[in-house]
């Protein structure tokens, strides 16, 4: 045990953490006591570092096998859930898969080298278990993150073969979910499990504001409310995407920096939106309520309901990505005068003063850095430190000019000042980062 807290506080160390917080601590002890755990608690609240601490302490990083196994709905959590496990640097291989990424990248990965910690979401995990990409014969602990939501979107199937399949094996269950629960599914075979519920817990510091629309076109009250609003970072939240498309276009034509999320998007379109609000190229993104739960971002000062959801589930899980810990958060309400509210909504919010008729102030220019991606990643042994050199003596850039940057497995992407970044490309496009010839380019 001595040992296992030693290790847990280094952990904490590398991801800035001074101490876990109430139902982190007491999901160390759950997991301890009981096989079978469900954990209801807030999105935000911090649900990946409580079960990864308890589950990465137990796996044998000599073992080459996968012994522990992360379900996920979205590709967006599957990717969170593998940056904080390889951030902990624990000597565990941790690999994620999912839907949309080209299959032969995961044939490369885990066939030759089986990760000791596998996230993934239900339909390629399914696919692999099917195909026998890597043996579930050591596989002990099963973690369905979210499973609610894996359930409402569809993947009852996947999850029912990927349970089935490793019934056998598995000694550990965990299930995940920021609502209430729903019956479990009799396939998951759980039969006592002890319930860690913090769903009380949360929205303490959550204020709820009605803005009041006098047009039932909502794009300029909705502009004024980003006027008053200037460089805190929010969601704005739409029902479709072609809402989506419409809003982006409003508000790029009055220069306002933003992102968009959907499941429209390619992979790839989406992850880069949200690594470009993670490091301040913009701090909105206008998205669907794929972009309600399960995302990795930081902090966020505010949330709109620019059209309400139709399901109390939905209203709830957007609101949770504001005041999220310890924090304080708003969540405004645009309803136009003659507006019907879902029958959910029993009570009235009060109107806050960014409701009322402002004088716009055209916001321009708010963000100081742009995003730089480069064609070389982890696996090419390159690190962060390897990066910031190279933006710093090959490209003549000032330590305090080079913001957040995200390393992936093939690529990394910077957030640098935006006008250092036309002369920081001349410099440093095609040519080498340690022993690779690189691209270099602004997102």
């Amino acid at each position: 045990m001595q040992n296992n807290k030693i290790s847990q506080q280094k952990v904490l160390q590398k991801l800035g953490i001074e101490k876990l917080n109430p139902m982190q601590e007491e999901m160390q002890t759950a997991l301890q006591a009981s096989n079978e755990i469900i954990l209801l608690s807030p999105t935000g609240s911090g649900k990946t570092l409580a079960f990864l601490l308890p589950v990465l302490s137990k796996l044998n990083p000599q073992l080459r096998k996968v012994q522990a196994l992360v379900v996920v709905p979205t590709r967006e959590l599957a990717i969170q859930i593998e940056q904080v496990a390889r951030n902990m640097a624990t000597g565990c291989k941790i690999n994620c898969v999912y839907g949309g990424r080209p299959i032969s990248k995961d044939f490369a990965e885990i066939e030759q080298h089986p990760p000791t910690l596998l996230i993934g979401t239900p339909g390629r995990l399914a696919d692999h278990i099917d195909r026998e990409t890597f043996d579930i014969d050591a596989i002990e602990t099963i973690i369905l993150d979210e499973f609610d939501k894996s359930l409402e979107i569809g993947f009852e199937d996947e999850m029912q073969f990927i349970c089935g399949s490793l019934q056998n094996y598995i000694k550990a269950k965990l299930l995940t979910s920021a609502t209430e629960a729903k019956e479990i599914p009799d396939f998951v075979r759980i039969e006592k499990p002890l319930i860690v519920n913090y769903l009380n817990e949360k929205l303490k510091k959550l204020q709820l504001q009605t803005i009041y629309s006098p047009e039932k076109d909502k794009l300029q009250t909705l502009v004024n409310l980003l006027s008053n609003l200037q460089n805190q970072s929010g969601i704005i939240f739409c029902n479709f995407k072609d809402a989506i498309q419409r809003v982006s276009d409003y508000l790029e034509e009055k220069n306002i920096a933003h992102g968009v999320f959907y499941g429209g998007l390619e992979q790839k379109e989406r992850e880069r939106s949200l690594i470009k609000f993670r490091n301040g190229t913009h701090n909105i993104i206008v998205a669907t309520d794929l972009a309600a739960r399960g995302l990795d971002i930081s902090e966020l000062h505010f949330i709109i309901h620019y059209h309400l959801p139709l399901k109390l589930q939905e209203f709830t899980h957007r609101n949770g990505r504001t005041a999220r810990m310890n924090a304080e958060g708003t969540a405004y309400i645009i309803q136009y005068k003659n507006e019907d509210l879902p029958e959910f909504i029993t009570e009235t919010f009060p109107e806050t003063k960014e409701g009322k008729t402002v004088e716009f102030q055209e916001i321009t220019s708010q963000q100081n850095f742009t995003t730089i991606f480069i064609s070389g990643g982890r696996k090419d042994k390159i690190s962060k430190g390897d990066i910031a050199g190279f933006f710093i003596k090959q490209g003549k850039l000032k330590s305090n000019e080079i913001g957040i940057i995200e390393l992936k497995q093939d690529c990394a992407f910077v957030a640098v000042v935006k006008n250092k970044a036309k002369h920081l490309i001349n410099r440093l496009n095609n040519t080498h980062l340690k022993k690779r010839k690189v691209r270099v380019y602004e997102i």
